[in-house]
């Protein structure tokens, strides 16, 4: 027992050891960062990893890149990062309300952080202070949406009133609230009658989340022969999409808009023939995961502190430009 308890005890201090010369060695050898994300295998995720490291490449400093799909995990991450000798952190949280114990988290072990892409939000709801953040203006990207659905259901000369709006939501996430009430707005604003707006509540923010929501949906309007489709992400606009082909619906009845711009949008564009998914409102995300990492770099390396909130638009992708978007916005 007495042994044991000596054992513990070393092993104990070895790790308090090791996590108190992390910082120091970091000095040493330069300035390390973590970019933890909660969905590492989506591809804007990829993408955005993959962005930051190379930057860090080009400016001299090391990014750990590390998976967070839950609370439990971000924390792990982040003591994880301070044994490494990590001097700060990008986030992407897997929920926003986790802020306040993330940034006691990092205070502890005087960690800087910048989120990305969602926003922490305090008890009440409203974005934390003292975080700086990069993401896009859902409001905006959303309204950017419904604007582009609304043009296609001109163009292909659909009456409004014989249209149904699936609208595949999420919540429990300000983000997704955002994406989705925009779009509700600009299509309201073209004429679209808020009756035929039917909402998909989503247990996941992916293809499978969004088909499942989707599929009762469907069933239980079987009237309309005309949908549209949009949501916070294009993983959930897919997933919409499966659903209405297994329910039957022509690629021609459907208009599905998302949000986003990476590998899921790519590879619906280059399939042979066209599907409901008629395109997607592309931001950088190559562009989030460098920018925040250069500016982490920055505030560590000079104290120069980041904009408080910075916000990107998008440009509409569909599959008669993808490709030239994608080469400009650098996905």
């Amino acid at each position: 027992m007495r042994l044991t308890t000596v054992f513990t005890r070393l092993a104990l201090g070895s790790a308090i050891m090791l996590a108190s010369l992390g910082p120091v060695q970091a000095q040493e050898d330069g300035v390390k960062i973590g970019f933890i994300v909660k969905q590492p295998e989506q591809a804007w995720f990829i993408n955005e990893q993959r962005a930051a490291t190379e930057r860090g490449e080009e400016l001299g400093f090391d990014v750990v890149r590390l998976s967070g799909k839950d609370g439990q995990e971000v924390l792990s991450a982040i003591d994880n990062l301070y044994a490494q000798g990590a001097q700060g952190f990008v986030i992407c949280p897997p929920d926003v309300r986790l802020g306040p114990a993330i940034m006691n988290r990092a205070e502890q072990y005087g960690m800087k952080v910048i989120t990305v892409d969602d926003q922490f939000v305090t008890s009440s709801g409203e974005p934390m202070e003292g975080v700086p953040h990069l993401g896009m203006s859902g409001t905006k990207i959303g309204q950017q949406v419904g604007e582009a659905i609304a043009a296609e259901m001109e163009a292909r000369g659909w009456n409004p009133e014989e249209v149904a709006a699936l609208r595949i939501t999420n919540n429990e996430l300000p983000t997704a609230v955002e994406r989705t009430d925009g779009a509700t707005q600009a299509l309201l604003a073209s004429g679209f009658p808020e009756a035929n707006i039917f909402d998909a509540p989503q247990q996941s923010t992916d293809t499978s989340g969004a088909f499942s929501a989707a599929s009762p949906v469907l069933s239980q309007r079987g009237e309309y022969e005309h949908w549209i489709i949009y949501a916070l992400n294009e993983e959930s606009v897919l997933g919409g999409v499966r659903a209405t082909e297994q329910y039957g619906l022509a690629a021609e009845n459907v208009i599905g808009v998302g949000i986003n711009g990476s590998g899921a949008a790519f590879a619906e564009f280059s399939r042979n023939n066209p599907t409901g998914f008629h395109g997607t409102v592309a931001v950088s995300s190559t562009m989030h995961g460098r920018q925040t990492a250069e500016d982490l770099y920055h505030w560590i390396a000079e104290n120069q502190e980041p904009a408080a909130n910075t916000e990107t638009s998008g440009t509409l992708m569909t599959r008669d430009n993808w490709e030239d978007v994608r080469e400009a916005l650098g996905l």
